[in-house]
C-alpha cells in the first residue's frame, strides 16, 4: 500500500454519489501547490475518493477553496486525453483520514470559520501551549478538554 498527506485546497465543492449497490461515494477536487525553484509553481490537481459515511460530519464544512489535508493510498494514476488532444495524468487517492488545515484560508472568505464562529476564534496562529501559557499569565485557568459530545464532527 502506497501512502500519500496532500495538503492543498478544494477546486470545487464535494461530490456525493451512490454506487448501484447504494454504497456512498464522495469525490473531492484537491489542488496542491508544487514549488519548482526559479522556475515557477506548478499545480497538481487531485482526485480524493472516499468511501462510505466516515467523514460526514466533516464534508458539510468542506466549499470550494477551502484548505485541506488528505491522508491516504495512492492509487495508479490514469492517463487521458483532454479536450485539445493532449495527454493528461490524473493523480487518485483513496482518502483514510481528513484534517481541517491551518495553513491558510479559502480566498475571497473572511476567515472560513463554521457555524458563525468569529474568526478570532478560529485562528490557529497560536499553539494550544502558548494559548495556556497565556491564560497562566493572565491568571485564568486553562480551558478543560472537550467532551465527545462537544466536537462538531
Amino acid at each position: 500500500m502506497n501512502q500519500i498527506t496532500v495538503a492543498g485546497h478544494l477546486g470545487a465543492d464535494p461530490e456525493v454519489r451512490f454506487t448501484s449497490s447504494g454504497q456512498k461515494v464522495t469525490t473531492l477536487r484537491v489542488a496542491a501547490r508544487v514549488r519548482r525553484g526559479s522556475k515557477g509553481d506548478d499545480t497538481i490537481w487531485w482526485r480524493v475518493t472516499i468511501w462510505g459515511e466516515q467523514f460526514d460530519k466533516m464534508i458539510p464544512y468542506f466549499k470550494k477553496g477551502s484548505p485541506i489535508i488528505v491522508f491516504g493510498e495512492l492509487n495508479k494514476p490514469e492517463i487521458f486525453t483532454n479536450r485539445d488532444g493532449q495527454p493528461q495524468v490524473s493523480m487518485n487517492i483513496t482518502a483514510h483520514n481528513l484534517l481541517f488545515s491551518p495553513f491558510g484560508r479559502p480566498e475571497g472568505q473572511g476567515g472560513g470559520a463554521p457555524m458563525g464562529e468569529s474568526s478570532q476564534d478560529t485562528d490557529l496562529a497560536g499553539s494550544a501551549d502558548d494559548q495556556q501559557q497565556q491564560q497562566k499569565q493572565q491568571g485564568q485557568q486553562p480551558a478543560a478538554e472537550l467532551a465527545d459530545e462537544e466536537i462538531p464532527f
